[in-house]
């Protein structure tokens, strides 16, 4: 029997903006609420959110969806969370008062400690137990670094007065009104500190970033009863039935529910995921095994690419560089130009993500001539986004074995026809935009909604995704391969940048 609620309510917490949606039935969002997130970057590769604004905002627009829908907590089935991952959140169990400000993924301020690890040979134990590989991006060193730099941290945590989690765990926290200090399975399988065999936290692990198991929460499965809100938040309690990680929420909820179907969200980031079935797949290309989903008994792995700067590409062109005065404004300034005319642009203003894994890559602008102008860089610009994910194509088919025949994208920056076609063009397969992108919040949706039987499974999800449009390669191989070798001359000059100790 289905359940009696109305709608699905879904939060979906980012870097840029904190998000609410809720759906109906089909799977169509019938209400959206968003506030920007404001940005700290208080030295040069730090990064930083407030935590008491993530919780503020995100509370805000539940409420205006809600209200502007002229929906009532009762209609609402359950609650759904997907969330940026690996940004640590380091709190007051008392009081619930951060001790510090959110360390969001982007922070490179660990990169020594990293290069550390690396030198002692702690890669292939790390690897080995957790899929992913040594830097900054993970939550383990960010979590050491608050424990070691905050005054009294360390002691405090060891009396067991902290406690650590990335953001769906701070959001449970206090949707909950402290009652529960939970993460999901997909989240925790991002901190370099869970056994993805195992799916607990690992003693090992714990030894070598030197954390106390006191800060730790309880692991949970991304669908399954894990919570219910403060009755005040909403006027009555809620459950909280799906979560996970945003780039796991967007495989779920465009529809990649079977071994080699792979999607890539265009975010601030570029994430591409591709689902590899119920056994990890260990990379050889410096990709990332990660937990996708757990429901029930039963655990989906995936593959992942992650890349640092994709959407926020557009944005430094906007904040940085004054080039346009909206994001949207992009594909109108680089479509006066055919071809950015050889200019190559390397984003890597964080370090480069896979396959590089470089934290002391940055930013190179090469090719230029005195002809160079707006329009130029603006399309380099598009095509960095699109030769990104080309190199992490290119590895996880190597990795799986398997050819990407269709390429599914969501996202902001998914919205951009040119991109698209440029993506298509560049990667050699069709690109497939579904006519729901925001597959993020949707994904966190039916982890929920299946829970609470609110859609009946995984067969119902697979026919309620939709293509909205297809965008077919148009160039030749040959194009293909000079464009793709040009993209990686210009890595090379823009790696090994900094120094160690330099960041």
């Amino acid at each position: 029997m289905l359940n009696s609620g109305r709608y699905i309510l879904a939060l979906d917490q980012g870097t840029s903006s904190s998000r609410a949606i809720l759906f109906d039935r089909s799977g169509a969002p019938v209400a959206t609420a968003q506030k920007e997130l404001t940005q700290h970057y208080p030295h040069p590769g730090w990064a930083e959110h407030d935590p008491r604004e993530i919780w503020e905002l995100q509370l805000a627009v539940a409420r205006q969806a809600l209200r502007d829908a002229r929906v009532e907590a009762r209609q609402v089935a359950a609650i759904g969370i997907a969330n940026q991952r690996e940004t640590t959140v380091l709190w007051d169990r008392l009081t619930g008062a951060p001790v510090a400000p959110a360390i969001v993924w982007q922070d490179r301020r660990t990169a020594d400690r990293c290069a550390q690890l690396t030198a002692e040979g702690a890669g292939p134990l790390i690897q080995g137990k957790t899929g992913l590989l040594i830097d900054p991006y993970f939550s383990a060193t960010k979590l050491a670094w608050l424990l070691d730099h905050v005054p009294g941290a360390r002691a405090r945590a060891d009396r067991g007065e902290l406690a650590f989690g990335t953001i769906e765990s701070w959001l449970v926290w206090n949707l909950t009104g402290g009652r529960r200090h939970l993460t999901e399975v997909s989240n925790a399988s991002r901190t370099s500190l869970l056994n993805l065999r195992t799916l607990e936290w690992d003693d090992e692990l714990l030894a070598l970033f030197a954390i106390p198991r006191s800060v730790l929460p309880e692991i949970v499965p991304s669908s399954g009863a894990l919570a219910e809100t403060d009755p005040e938040l909403f006027g009555m309690s809620l459950p909280i039935a799906g979560m996970a990680g945003d780039q796991q929420a967007a495989l779920f909820g465009q529809a990649c529910l079977n071994a080699g179907m792979a999607k890539n969200t265009y975010g601030t980031g570029l994430f591409l995921l591709m689902n590899t079935g119920q056994q990890p797949t260990v990379s050889r290309h410096r990709l990332l095994t990660t937990v996708g989903w757990r429901r029930g008994a039963e655990t989906g792995y995936a593959l992942e690419g992650s890349v640092f700067m994709g959407g926020a590409i557009v944005q430094w062109l906007r904040d940085g560089l004054g080039f346009i005065g909206a994001a949207d404004q992009i594909e109108a300034l680089a479509a006066t130009c055919e071809s950015s005319e050889g200019v190559i642009l390397v984003p890597a203003f964080a370090g480069l993500g896979a396959p590089y894994w470089d934290a002391y890559a940055r930013g190179a602008l090469v090719g230029m001539t005195r002809g160079t102008g707006r329009p130029q860089i603006a399309r380099a610009a598009l095509d960095s986004i699109a030769l990104q994910t080309v190199d992490i194509v290119r590895a996880m088919e190597a990795d799986s074995g398997i050819a990407v025949s269709e390429l599914r994208v969501d996202g902001g920056a998914s919205q951009c026809d040119l991109l698209m076609q440029i993506q298509a063009d560049l990667l050699g397969v069709p690109v497939v935009r579904p006519r729901v992108t925001e597959t993020t919040a949707l994904g966190a949706a039916y982890l929920a909604g299946i829970q609470v039987k609110f859609w009946s499974g995984l067969d119902e999800v697979a026919q309620q995704w939709q293509e909205a449009r297809r965008f077919e390669p148009a160039i030749s191989a040959e194009e293909r391969g000079t464009r793709v070798a040009r993209w990686h001359r210009a890595v090379e000059r823009a790696r090994a940048w900094e120094l160690p100790g330099e960041i």
